[in-house]
Formats: structure tokens, C-alpha cells, sequence
């Protein structure tokens, strides 16, 4: 007969503390390009270099608050798209401590009256940078990276994400411009065009924007309870 094997679990007190941490991938579409917010580290280890915004999850806050705080804190923003993607747990990933990283996706769009290049965080050195090629980020940021922009691909094929990068007003050309630099690849206008109109998701107003031509280019607005209709009705956005 087979020997059974007794466990030995570790009770709470016997049990190592781990730190737990938030970092959050936010991007912003910026002279028709896909930029990533990044900020000067302030604390060792590789303090002076360029990381992902984040923090220490507090004890008495949940994970999913600890992102909202940093992105409002850290770029005076809230309600935006804000979404958990992985947690990054390798034992040497930080050489600080034994720390498990949650890692958060966030697509900003301008205020109005506002572009994203008047995004401001206090007391901390930020700055918008290319996505292609990536800089060189500390610890295991550059791989948050990779796979949030390959998860915005993904999810821009089958959900109109792209608007969360734009304003509440905006055209069909830069509506196409977002879809393109997401996918880095060239879509033929007549088609994109002929697509996100048939889906009657957008509503066209009564006005235009003049600040690229004299003609001008309609605004339409996003018609997110055509949306939800049409989700319960197993529709795909697909482009």
C-alpha cells in the first residue's frame, strides 16, 4: 500500500511576505502615431532610468484601486480605459525585492480643447515616446509592453477600442488614422469608410472640422447604445 504523503502548509504567520506592485501601460495617440507615457524611476534599484508608471499596492487598498490612484496621481486623469492584463511574478525581476507586478493597459484620449502632449505629472519627469522602435525600460517593463500593444491589435480587430484614443467629435480620416497606427499597416479608405458606416455605430453631426481643409470633413460622435445592441446581438466591429 502506497505511503500517503502529508503537507505541511504554511500558516499566515509562517508565511514570507511579498511586496505587490501595479504598473500601468498607458498610451495616447499623438501626431497620428501610438505613444507610451514613461517617467523618470526615482528610486533604486535603476533609479534615473526610464520605467512604466507604478506603485506599491497598499495594504488596505484593492489592485484595481492601487491603478486608478497611479493613473490620477500620476497623469490627473480618471474614468478613462483602464483594463488588467497579467501579472509579471518571476523571482529575479526586481533586484529591489521579491515583487509581483500587476500590469495595466490604459488608452487616453485628449480633453477637449486639450491634446495629450498637455498631460502634465506632477513632480515627476514624463514623457511621450515611440512605440517602434521601444526604449529601453527597467526590469520587465519593455515585455508589459509588447504584450499590451499586441492585446490593442487583437482587441482593435473585433471592438472599437480605437475611440477610446480620440476626442468625444471627431473625422472618419482620423478615425482611420488610429486604426492604422494600431495596426501599423496601411487600410484602404474606401473600404474603412464603407465598413464603419455600414455598422451605423457612428452618428454624423451637423458640423464640421475645417482645420485641415477648407472643405472640411464631417464630425460624427460614437453610438455606444447602437453598441450595446448590437453586442447582444453577437455582433463583431470587425475592420
Amino acid at each position: 500500500m502506497k505511503k500517503k504523503t502529508t503537507i505541511n502548509l504554511p500558516t499566515y504567520s509562517q508565511a514570507l511576505p511579498i511586496l505587490v506592485a501595479v504598473d500601468c501601460i498607458i498610451f495616447g495617440f499623438i501626431e497620428n502615431q501610438i505613444k507610451l507615457l514613461v517617467f523618470k524611476r526615482e528610486v533604486e534599484p535603476y533609479a534615473g532610468k526610464w520605467s512604466l508608471p507604478g506603485s506599491f499596492v497598499d495594504k488596505k487598498e484593492n489592485i484595481s484601486t492601487a491603478a486608478k490612484r497611479i493613473l490620477l496621481e500620476l497623469s490627473n486623469l480618471e474614468n478613462v480605459f483602464l483594463e488588467q492584463m497579467h501579472s509579471f511574478g518571476d523571482i529575479g525581476r526586481d533586484t529591489g525585492d521579491r515583487v509581483i507586478s500587476v500590469a495595466y493597459w490604459s488608452l487616453i484620449k485628449p480633453e477637449e480643447g486639450k491634446s495629450q502632449t498637455d498631460i502634465v505629472i506632477a513632480n515627476h519627469i514624463t514623457k511621450w515616446v515611440d512605440i517602434n522602435p521601444l526604449p529601453e525600460l527597467v526590469l520587465d517593463h519593455t515585455e508589459m509592453v509588447k504584450m499590451a500593444l499586441q492585446k490593442l491589435s487583437e482587441r482593435a480587430k473585433f471592438k472599437p477600442i480605437g475611440l477610446e484614443l480620440l476626442p468625444s467629435e471627431f473625422t472618419l480620416p482620423q478615425l482611420l488614422k488610429v486604426y492604422e497606427a494600431i495596426q501599423q499597416r496601411t487600410i484602404d479608405d474606401r473600404n474603412f469608410r464603407k465598413k464603419i458606416l455600414k455598422s451605423k455605430l457612428l452618428i454624423q453631426l451637423d458640423k464640421k472640422d475645417k482645420s485641415s481643409s477648407r472643405k472640411g470633413a464631417y464630425l460624427y460622435k460614437f453610438d455606444y447604445n447602437k453598441y450595446k445592441q448590437l453586442q447582444n446581438e453577437g455582433y463583431l466591429f470587425e475592420i
